[in-house]
């Protein structure tokens, strides 16, 4: 059987970027992320390559990459319609692809994984994938990115007014930039591979992020306190250029769908572990740990609601529907 190809030489990476749209249907299929290999969003997506390999066996290839070595999450979703990658995960700028998945912006929506699953099935898959598509992307399953913490520089977070001033990285979200103004602080959008440098020149004072990505990218040696928020669940999406998923054969569809659903239970899985494990390595990286007044922050969320049901057709009743199945 063949092993996951992990990377390329330098001439053959050029060469596959560079060349025009591939043909969907190929014997070499690309996964890319743009997160580091080793967050869970990196981990899940090597997962999800080595298994599809084994499910499609030696008549195809699957080549894997990490760590933006084919770009950002928005490069890739521009590849993803080219043809030239054919799986990525994307997370919070699929807000810039439909509106009504800023719904996982909305800060403490999700309570916990079993909420996710179902929102996943009753919201996602049967009424927001549909809107993808129809911007030439095809989610084909939901994974998890991650309870977003805050960390950094300049001092413990336990109500919002201590992020007033703060300059934080934000990913390319109009409604994660909109939270972090109501909550007072100085919010910037930024590449994700942009933000080690960032806040170890103190551009940026802080970030946020899942305890995954803050581990996956060492953001414990460039900050001193990390502040137990939880304000988002954010996850992250399998998805394929809809082009590319139209051509592709029957038995590497179903290959597709059947890996990229077990993938889901084991990302939720791992991470429900490193939520119970990642506190302590940051804590003994000397970073200070504390755990936010959750209370107090979604009693200053209410304008991010209100703007969300004003901005967004039928927002409201959208929120309503996912916080009902929390129940």
């Amino acid at each position: 059987m063949k092993q996951v190809k992990i990377g390329l030489s330098a001439g053959l990476l050029a060469c596959t970027v560079s060349f025009g749209a591939v043909p969907a249907i190929a014997d070499t299929y690309i996964v890319a992320v743009g997160a580091a290999a080793n967050s869970l969003q990196g981990r899940s997506a090597a997962k999800f390559a080595e298994d599809l390999q084994a499910a499609l066996g030696d008549a195809h290839t699957v080549e894997f990459y990490a760590d933006g070595q084919l770009g950002d999450e928005k490069e890739l979703m521009q590849k993803l319609r080219l043809g030239t990658v054919h799986f990525t995960l994307i997370s919070s700028i699929m807000t810039n692809v439909a509106p009504e998945f800023a719904l996982f912006d909305m800060p403490f929506l999700v309570q916990d994984r079993e909420h996710l699953k179902a929102v996943d099935a009753q919201i996602v898959q049967a009424e927001l994938a549909p809107k993808a598509e129809e911007a030439g992307l095809k989610v084909l399953s939901t994974w998890e990115n991650g309870f977003r913490q805050i960390t950094n520089n300049v001092r413990p977070i336990n109500v919002p007014a201590d992020l007033d001033g703060l300059k934080i990285r934000t990913p390319s979200s109009e409604w994660r930039v909109a939270m972090f103004k109501e909550w007072g602080a100085n919010p910037t959008p930024m590449s994700f591979s942009e933000v080690f440098v960032a806040l170890q020149t103190g551009t940026m004072d802080g970030q946020e992020n899942p305890l995954t990505n803050i581990t996956g990218a060492n953001f414990q040696e460039v900050q001193k306190y990390l502040s137990m928020t939880g304000h988002v669940y954010s996850p992250t999406y399998l998805t394929s250029g809809l082009g590319v998923w139209d051509g592709l054969p029957d038995d590497v569809k179903a290959a597709v769908t059947e890996v990229s659903g077990t993938i889901q239970d084991w990302a939720l899985a791992e991470g429900e572990k490193a939520d119970n494990e990642l506190v302590a390595k940051i804590e003994a990286a000397g970073v200070a740990v504390n755990v936010a007044d959750k209370a107090a922050f979604i009693a200053a969320s209410a304008p991010v609601y209100a703007a969300f049901a004003e901005k967004v057709e039928g927002g409201a009743e959208l929120v309503a529907r996912a916080q009902a199945l929390a129940n």
